[in-house]
Formats: C-alpha cells, sequence, structure tokens
C-alpha cells in the first residue's frame, strides 16, 4: 500500500502539470496495487507474532519481487510505450533494483511523467525500501531487526548507527534526501532545467544510472554536469555509516582512517589513470583536458556501478571496455547504494591472499587478518570466501543459460554482469538498451539483478531445503 502512494502520486501530480494525459495510466496503477496490498492487509490484521531471521529473508525477497513486478503497470497501460509483460517487469525491476539497464528508446520523446516515473523507481529503489519499511514496523508493533540483517549490503550485518533501529532507518534516509537535494541543486546551477535536475539527482543517489534521455549525461555535452556526477557518484558509492559519523561529529578525519573508503578511493585513482592515459595517448579525444572528463567520468560511473554515459565507451581502444565491467565487478563500498560485489570483500580477498602466501613461509605463525587495527575473524573471512564462490557458480550458470539463448560470449558475459552487479549497460550488442534480446534471455537477467540486489545469498537460501524445515 505504501509502495502504490510513493510510487504512483509524484508521477500524477507531474502528469498534471505537464498534461500529458498519463493521469489515468498512474491512477489505475496506484487502485490495483493499493487494493491487492489492503486485501494482503486484512487477512493478516489479527496475527501478531514477533518476526524470525527466515521471515526477514522472505520478507525482504518477496519485496523485491513483488514491488519490482507490481512497478510494472504503468508501463503496461501508458498508451505511448507498446511493451510486452516482459519488457515493463524488466523496466521496472531495472529500476527498483537501481540497475539501469533498459528496453525502452526514445527517451526524449516520451511523456515527462514517464520519465519521472523510472528515475523515481530507482530513487525509492537505491536506499531500499525496506529501510524505510523497519522505520515502520515498530508502529505496528513488529520487530525489524531481521530485516535489517537481510538487507543491509556487505559481510557485516549487525553494525546500528544509533541505538533503535527505526531511529538508524530515518537517519540514513535523511541523509540520503539531503544529499539528493544538494545533488539536484547543483545540476540546475551547472545548466540542467529543474526537470532533468531533480531526476537525475534521483538516479545519481541512487546509483541507479536510468536518464531522461537516450544520450544519458551525453545529451547536455556539459564538462561542469559530468563533474557534478561524478562528485556525487562517488559520495554516493561511500558506506553511508561514515556520512552518518560525518553529520554526527561535524568532522571527515573518519573516511581517512576507514580502510574500505582508502581502497575505494585507490580503485577509482588507479583506473582512472590508465583510462586517461590510454585515450589521451590513442589519440581517442582531441586534448588532455576532454581525455580527462570522459575517462574520470566513466570510470566512477562504472566503478560505483551507476551507469551514465557521456561516451561511447565501448569502442574504446585496447582493453577498456572490460577494465570498466571489472571495476564495476568490484563494485562500491557495503552500505552504499551501489552494486557489485562490494570493495570491502574484495579487500579482505586481497588480504587473505597475501596471508596464505606468508604462510607458506611461515607455515606455523598466527597471522590475524586485519581492517585498520582490528582483526577479522575467520568466521568473517569465510562467509566473504562463500559469497565469491556462490558469486561465481551463479554468474556462470546465468552466462551458460543466455548463451544458450544465441548470445555472442561477449553480449552474454557483458550482459550477465551489468545486471548481477547492478550497473545497467553492458559492452557489444547491449551498450545501449536490452530491448532486442529474446524474452527467456530478459527473465534470466532479471533473476541476476534480484540476485545482485540481494548479493546473492539472500534470494538463494530461499531454495535450501533446510530454509523450510521447522
Amino acid at each position: 500500500m505504501l509502495f502504490s502512494l510513493l510510487a504512483n502520486i509524484p508521477p500524477m501530480l507531474v502528469s498534471l502539470f505537464y498534461a500529458d494525459g498519463m493521469f489515468s495510466a498512474f491512477l489505475n496503477s496506484l487502485l490495483i496495487i493499493f487494493g491487492i496490498g489492503l486485501l494482503l492487509f486484512l487477512s493478516t490484521a489479527r496475527t501478531k507474532k514477533d518476526l524470525g531471521t527466515r521471515d526477514g529473508f522472505l520478507i525482504v525477497t518477496l519485496f523485491w519481487a513483488v514491488l519490482g513486478t507490481a512497478g510494472c503497470l504503468p508501463f503496461l497501460f501508458s498508451p505511448s510505450l507498446e511493451l510486452s509483460i516482459t519488457d515493463a517487469v524488466f523496466e521496472s525491476l531495472s529500476g527498483l533494483t537501481t540497475t539501469g539497464a533498459t528496453v525502452i528508446s526514445g527517451l526524449d520523446a516520451l511523456p515527462k511523467s514517464i520519465l519521472f516515473y523510472r528515475q523515481q523507481l530507482q530513487w525509492l529503489g537505491g536506499m531500499g525500501i525496506i529501510v524505510l519499511a523497519i522505520s515502520l514496523l515498530p508502529m505496528l508493533g513488529i520487530g525489524g531487526m531481521q530485516l535489517y540483517r537481510a538487507e543491509s549490503p556487505g559481510p557485516v550485518k549487525d553494525h546500528k548507527l544509533v541505538p533503535r533501529l527505526a531511529e538508524t532507518a530515518k537517519a540514513l534516509w535523511l541523509i540520503y534526501l539531503s544529499l539528493t537535494i544538494a545533488c539536484a541543486l547543483a545540476y540546475w546551477v551547472v545548466g540542467m532545467d529543474v526537470f532533468d535536475a531533480i531526476s537525475h539527482s534521483f538516479t545519481t543517489i541512487a546509483i541507479g544510472g536510468f536518464s531522461t534521455h537516450d544520450a544519458s549525461l551525453g545529451y547536455f555535452e556539459n564538462p561542469a554536469i559530468e563533474m557534478v556526477a561524478v562528485v556525487f557518484m562517488f559520495i554516493a558509492g561511500i558506506n553511508f555509516a561514515l556520512h552518518f559519523t560525518a553529520w554526527q561529529r561535524r568532522s571527515i578525519r573518519h573516511y581517512l582512517g576507514d580502510p574500505e573508503f582508502l581502497f575505494y578511493a585507490f580503485i577509482l585513482l588507479f583506473v582512472s589513470v590508465i583510462t586517461i592515459s590510454v585515450l589521451y595517448f590513442s589519440d581517442v579525444y582531441s586534448g588532455l583536458l576532454e581525455s580527462f572528463t570522459k575517462g574520470l567520468f566513466q570510470v566512477v560511473s562504472f566503478a560505483t556501478t551507476t551507469g551514465f554515459t557521456t561516451a561511447d565507451f565501448n569502442s574504446w581502444p585496447l582493453f577498456l571496455p572490460y577494465i570498466l565491467l571489472y571495476a564495476a565487478i568490484i563494485g562500491a563500498c557495503a552500505g552504499s547504494t551501489g552494486g557489485g560485489m562490494k570493495v570491502i570483500r574484495i579487500l579482505l580477498i586481497f588480504k587473505q591472499g597475501f596471508r596464505e602466501v606468508q604462510r607458506l613461509i611461515h607455515p606455523k605463525a598466527v597471522i590475524p587478518v586485519k581492517l585498520g587495527k582490528n582483526a577479522v575473524t575467520d568466521r568473517v573471512i569465510e562467509s566473504v570466501w562463500g559469497f565469491f564462490a556462490v558469486y561465481v557458480m551463479a554468474f556462470m550458470a546465468m552466462l551458460l543459460a543466455l548463451l544458450a539463448t544465441g548470445l555472442d560470449i561477449v553480449t552474454a558475459f557483458s550482459a550477465v554482469g551489468a545486471c548481477i552487479n547492478n550497473l545497467g549497460p553492458g559492452l557489444a550488442s547491449v551498450a545501449e538498451t536490452y530491448g532486442h534480446l529474446s524474452g527467456t534471455a530478459k527473465w534470466i537477467l532479471c533473476v541476476a539483478m534480484l540476485l545482485g540486489r540481494l548479493e546473492v545469498f539472500t534470494l538463494l537460501v530461499l531454495f535450501t531445503p533446510m530454509f523450510w524445515k521447522r
């Protein structure tokens, strides 16, 4: 019921303002989703039970699957779009999971309300509707910690910024909203109109990548807009717990003491230097300044899994398209709105690998893996390696499934990589749109989006016999 109101009322107001004839499509969507939600609510209103761990995993998964599916209704009801159910569900899931892969072309000619709806889907999904729900669950007498553990990205699930979980959710939303407003104002100051500034601030802070134009941010041909996007994509890719601490202490010193943040910044700097150098020395662009702006923007966009584009990165020379995709696989920080495997996991895998090399030299030595000054328990290391193993197996299974639909290896590999890491644009024939793929391929990629958003385990645990045993 909450989703029906949040997702449909703002586009209805946009439709009225621009008189684009889409009001009834959103009204019908609102009534249908609200009606179904009300029936489900009334059927369980008298049940008073605490949520268990299993309930948390099931509810989180159903939130994304059910709401992602329900979000397709405005696309189906829109007279300006001719989308099949498969395409509409794909677009909706891509929005809510902040993937940014699209099956729609001709965005510039679409009604403003539909464009706004796509952007807003990503904004709602970016922080997680679950977090918003957590802030309301205590009012209903239901504890929300189980949902928080299932939804929170990264290997450590129990950290709360403030003692009460509802306060944690509200603090995160306040930071999220403040960053969105600041981003919209910055876009407006450097040249975007109000509609585009608000719309793109939604998908920048959500690290989503949807745009109101087919050419994405490249439509504006404005380096200042690109640099504003770089700044806010970088900020949104940082663990929001660090933002909360900065806001609470009025200090930014703790950023420099966080190992994940430092490794995140190092990855972006390292890949940016390589990309800019190759672009400059290959004479892809006219000079160093253009190579710098195009290279830096595309690296930050991919490494944070946002997916905005300002250049034809797919035709860049040598290994550049692939290093961008690998950067997206690493992804943003845990606790951010980004996708990917998360920087902290990659950092722990490197540290564990280095420890194994040291053990070859000193077999009996006790060598702890540390993040900063704190030792990481073996249980966390095992969890990270378990995640990596399952991630690789899921990736390979979906890659083989896509190859079975007739796609070439580069398209299939990059499509799975782009969707399971919630990036959006891939390589080869999926660099711009996924509309030409078969229905089977799109459903496979829908599963990949959900796996990425739910960090693999949360979804796969539902398919184990142990989960359903009492």
